[in-house]
């Protein structure tokens, strides 16, 4: 059986040779079979390495090429080649240096291993003369990627979801960054994502093309591939070019803050409503980010009369995205027109209306669900509830009013999204008391409340009276809620606790009686 050599003896001198000749490096992608892939041209000190097919099924083994290159004064490997190495997973990375007669020097071999190995993904073989070096590349290979295979550290059980690397840049002081971090964690999490790590990095400015510096950034997509993420998510929203530069040095997914919290509200949506709300943000954020296409793919126009080239592919899938937004904001004010209605109703029938609102995961639905008995689905995650919930509730005067429950808040939460749910938020404006919901264990309670009053304003809704909630007192020392109570004038309850709920219902009541004009002291706040 003939042994696979990393490239033979006659075709590294024909390499060697032509590589001094022309004074540039001379690369070769060689498969698996021995066969040629493609011979790459480079300058003196760098090779270009072109798009790769995977040749191995499988994004976490292996890709089933090895690159044979040459370094015109017999250097080593340098650290760019090791960085591709490990970026493109190849077989084997293998530089045969130049002698002055342009002959072969020495041959210098690196190779990936398991990460559980070494803290490098990479191994180095010793620099060895050319003529004297012997290695079967096929059961070499083929032992390598077994004991990758082996040792799992690549590879997860099937059914345990994607994995991810989360990265966080900032350029001010760190304040409640951290909790921006944590938060686009819970919300991978929420979406069934295995976090592996996160990656934290303070710039005096962000990079225009890859958000971290080329050499970071390199790194971070080196730690996800050895430890088997599918994608990179970053913390905060990407530019189209940024998603462009760094999905082209990587086969990874690359989604930033915003693309994780559409992709839970499309999973979330039950009503019409909401589904086209969810489409209409998705569309509207998806729209500035089409590729780029070449005009190689414009089509004839076709048909009599048809002359030269028609719309580009980029053209046409604009117009489309286009013709769906309009049609989408046509049934969302058809929708708005239906839901105006129902309001008046209530108007003429002079019922009250209370709506919650608070940062999403405070416990909205639970308090609904407690206040009024009923069932609306609650999930201790972000975003459970997408679509305006209403149901009566009695007070203690024996009165009957409205209580809305609608979708919760985030910081930063993604202009699309706000324009998108409009129609839903709308309801707010008609209510006569807000209940402004807290996670009183939150640690960033004050930012989160601070959220929650920005987007009040943003929807113009200051003017409301807001009652301040702090849920979860079961979660606190009692001496604690007491001053928190104080500091926010606020009244604390636990919405799985139904004896904590009489102050909140009666007041409530002093709230409605306020709004038209009788005297009460309950705490009453403007946002």
């Amino acid at each position: 059986m003939p042994v696979d050599k990393v490239i033979t003896i006659e075709l590294a001198k024909t390499c060697t040779e032509l590589s001094h000749e022309i004074r540039r490096q001379i690369g070769l992608i060689i498969n698996r079979r021995g066969n040629i892939e493609s011979v790459i041209v480079g300058t003196d000190r760098q090779l270009v390495i072109p798009l790769l097919a995977r040749s191995r099924s499988g994004s976490k083994l292996l890709r089933g090429v090895r690159l044979v290159h040459t370094h015109l004064h017999n250097q080593p490997l340098t650290k760019e080649d090791l960085t591709d190495l490990a970026l493109l997973r190849l077989d084997l990375m293998a530089v045969i240096g130049i002698g002055n007669s342009g002959e072969p020097m020495d041959i210098s071999i690196a190779h990936l291993i398991p990460s559980k190995r070494s803290s490098q993904p990479y191994e180095e073989l010793k620099p060895c003369p050319f003529f004297s070096f012997q290695l079967d590349c096929g059961v070499f290979v083929q032992d390598l990627e077994n004991e990758i295979l082996r040792s799992g550290s690549n590879l997860r059980l099937v059914g345990t979801g994607p994995g991810a690397i989360v990265v966080s840049v900032f350029t001010g002081p760190q304040g409640d960054h951290e909790y921006r971090l944590e938060e686009t964690k819970e919300l991978a999490v929420s979406q069934g994502i295995h976090v592996f790590d996160t990656v934290i990095q303070r710039l005096p400015q962000i990079n225009p093309k890859y958000v971290l510096g080329i050499g970071k950034i390199r790194e971070v997509i080196i730690q996800a591939l050895q430890m088997g993420a599918d994608m990179l998510i970053f913390d905060r929203d990407l530019t189209p070019a940024q998603v462009r530069a760094i999905s082209e040095m990587t086969e990874m997914k690359v989604l930033d803050r915003t693309q994780v919290i559409l992709d839970i509200f499309a999973k979330r949506a039950h009503t019409r409503a909401g589904k086209i709300q969810v489409e209409l943000a998705q569309l509207r954020y998806i729209l500035p980010r089409l590729s780029q296409s070449s005009t190689a793919l414009s089509r004839l126009g076709g048909g009599i009369g048809g002359r030269g080239p028609g719309e580009t592919k980029l053209e046409t899938d604009h117009r489309r995205v286009r013709d769906r937004i309009g049609h989408l904001e046509r049934e969302l004010l058809a929708l708005s027109h239906h839901r105006g209605q129902q309001r008046s109703k209530r108007t003429r029938h002079a019922v009250p209306v209370v709506s919650i609102v608070g940062y999403t995961n405070a416990g909205k639905s639970t308090l609904l669900n407690a206040l009024t008995h009923s069932q609306v689905s609650t999930k201790d995650r972000p975003f459970e509830t997408l679509d305006t919930v209403s149901r009566r509730l009695h007070l203690p005067t024996g009165d009957g009013v409205i209580l809305t429950d609608t979708v919760g808040f985030i910081r930063d939460l993604p202009n699309d999204l706000l324009k998108a749910f409009r129609t839903t938020l709308e309801e707010l404006h008609d209510a006569d008391v807000l209940l402004h919901v807290v996670d009183i264990s939150a640690q960033d309670l004050t930012q989160q409340i601070d959220a929650v009053d920005t987007i009040l304003r943003e929807l113009k809704l200051e003017d409301v009276p807001q009652i301040i909630v702090l849920n979860k007192c079961d979660r606190v020392p009692p001496e604690e809620v007491e001053a928190l109570c104080r500091r926010q004038n606020a009244i604390g309850i636990s919405a799985t606790s139904p004896q904590t709920l009489d102050p909140l219902r009666t007041a409530i009541a002093d709230s409605i009686s306020q709004k038209v004009g009788l005297v009460s002291d309950v705490p009453v706040r403007e946002c």
